[in-house]
């Protein structure tokens, strides 16, 4: 089974050096948390093949540096990494991101794919809070094809629309708008962000259900554009 986590956020220039380190610490918390998702890592790059990639030490600034001198690079975007991790048969881990930038309409991102054996058990919230925890993101979600395809046939999300999936990030300032009687259990994580566990896999249309109802309150309003700040 394909699964998405994902965080969101709006401009927040960083250093080379502090991207670095947001990235250590998410392939570390990664490896505690899903072990067999990720026993090698390589590099993927927009040309030519993917590249053997050992994330220690200065690998990952000097890959943040390398992505920075392309030419076609800009620090108004953000710095772009994307990387592989083959496992155990049957698992595989994707993380990408594009993150430091200060851009007035597209959103900073990182995003998590992990590949499973449809029976295994995935710490697809655990896996979130991480990210929240690491990238402190405006919003975020855990998702799946199914769910993905409900909400945009269902309620007219759209890409790039903040977004919760069976399981939703919301930053402070979101998390203040949830409504009272959602359907979901809220947890308080370190900086004053809500975790939200919404559905079960499979369970799509209480998914649409608790996103309309978040819309609806304001705590999905997208951030103002042009943007001038990274979390509502």
């Amino acid at each position: 089974m394909r699964r998405v986590v994902r965080g969101f956020w709006g401009p927040r220039p960083e250093s080379a050096e502090a991207l670095a380190d947001r990235w250590q610490r998410t392939l570390d918390g990664l490896a505690e948390l899903v072990p067999q998702a990720a026993d090698a890592w390589s590099q993927v790059h927009g040309n030519g093949p993917a590249a053997v990639f050992t994330p220690e030490g200065k690998a990952l600034l000097d890959a943040l540096r390398a992505a920075q001198s392309a030419a076609d690079w800009s620090d108004l975007t953000g710095t772009g990494l994307r990387l592989v991790g083959t496992g155990m048969p049957g698992w595989e881990a994707e993380v990408s991101g594009l993150a430091g930038g200060a851009p007035e309409f597209l959103l900073q991102s990182l995003a998590i794919v992990l590949h499973a054996p449809d029976a295994a058990v995935v710490p697809e919230e655990d896996v979130l809070a991480l990210l929240a925890r690491v990238w402190e993101p405006d919003f975020g979600d855990v998702s799946d094809d199914d769910v993905l395809d409900a909400l945009e046939d269902e309620a007219g999300y759209a890409v790039g629309d903040p977004v919760v999936g069976r399981t939703g990030y919301l930053s402070p300032a979101r998390a203040a708008l949830v409504p009272d009687g959602l359907e979901a259990v809220r947890q308080e994580l370190p900086g004053g962000g809500e975790l939200l566990s919404i559905a079960a896999p499979g369970d799509s249309a209480a998914v649409v259900r608790a996103y309309e109802r978040l819309r609806e309150s304001g705590a999905l309003a997208p951030l103002p554009r042009p943007m001038d700040r990274p979390v509502l």
